[in-house]
């Protein structure tokens, strides 16, 4: 019985152990310590993900009582990092407040530039993100893809070519293709988005101005 006991606690070791540098392989080296005090709670798991469409991470309360953050991979760790922190910051409010709270509101926003402002160094950041990153903490929305100006700092960063560019910077009236092959034309502005139509199906659909595309030529 005691070797067994033994063999287990090694195994759990070992995969704690994994879980661990599997996280740390994707953000920048001087954040690592910093990370690893945020994360020490027996009661959250990070899990590592293939890449979603329709976010870049999440946070949730298990039914066994425990908390888990999924993160997309990617290879981009200043946007990973960043990512992480600001779903820390959702697990931070889970902790404090047992009743209900506004998802991104003032509780969230609050944590959220409690947790990033040891990270908001140039030891972490290069200075072009860092600026960007500094004004989006004074009132962060509910996505970093919503600062115009982060997004594409962060670019610039990103590790592999996908010879796309921005939605904002297509010309009027061009064709363009977004996704699974699908083609639209870039129509007008509303407000901060943009009105594109699907060619195929004439319907038309609001776009993020940095919503990566490829020309249609």
């Amino acid at each position: 019985m005691v070797i067994s006991i033994i063999m287990v606690k090694y195994y759990l070791y070992q995969f704690q152990t994994l879980k661990v540098i599997s996280l740390f392989d994707l953000i920048p080296v001087c954040s690592k310590e910093l990370i690893s005090e945020l994360i020490k709670n027996e009661n959250l798991s990070i899990k590592i993900v293939k890449s979603r469409k329709t976010k870049h991470g999440d946070f949730r309360s298990l039914k066994d009582g425990k908390f888990q953050i999924t993160l997309n991979h990617i290879d981009n760790k200043f946007r990973f990092l960043i990512t992480l922190i600001h779903e820390l910051a959702h697990f931070k409010v889970s902790q404090s407040f047992k009743y209900r709270v506004n998802p991104h509101g003032i509780e969230w926003k609050k944590n959220y530039k409690h947790l990033m402002l040891p990270f908001l160094n140039n030891k972490i950041f290069p200075d072009d993100i860092l600026k960007f990153l500094a004004l989006h903490m004074v009132n962060p929305p509910a996505t970093t893809d919503s600062d115009i100006d982060l997004v594409i700092a962060l670019q610039k960063y990103e590790p592999n070519e996908d010879n796309k560019i921005f939605l904002f910077q297509v010309p009027f009236n061009d064709l363009f293709v977004f996704q699974e092959n699908k083609s639209f034309i870039k129509l007008h502005k509303q407000r901060k988005r943009y009105i594109c139509k699907n060619i195929l199906t004439g319907r038309k659909f609001l776009f993020s101005p940095v919503a990566r595309v490829k020309l249609n030529k």
